[in-house]
């Protein structure tokens, strides 16, 4: 029968590497929250500048307009 003894070098993580490894979860999980949360935002207006344009382009190309309001493209100048 062989005994391995341990050796000196052994070391375990402990408490410390635990509460490590905890701390860097906690601060991920709240930075993922708030990039979720700030992600949101951007699309939200994202989305209601897209359809401002296209009320927009709506609008324009109800009354004929072309989109431009330049004195060149006004009819009669």
């Amino acid at each position: 029968m062989i005994v391995l003894a341990a050796s000196s070098n052994d070391v375990a993580p402990g408490t410390l590497g635990f509460l490590v490894v905890a701390g860097m979860g906690l601060v991920l999980y709240f930075l993922f929250r708030s990039m979720s949360k700030h992600l949101r935002k951007v699309n939200d207006q994202a989305r209601r500048e897209q359809e401002a344009s296209a009320a927009l382009a709506d609008d324009a190309a109800m009354t004929g307009d072309a989109g431009g309001s330049g004195p060149d493209q006004r009819p009669g100048r």
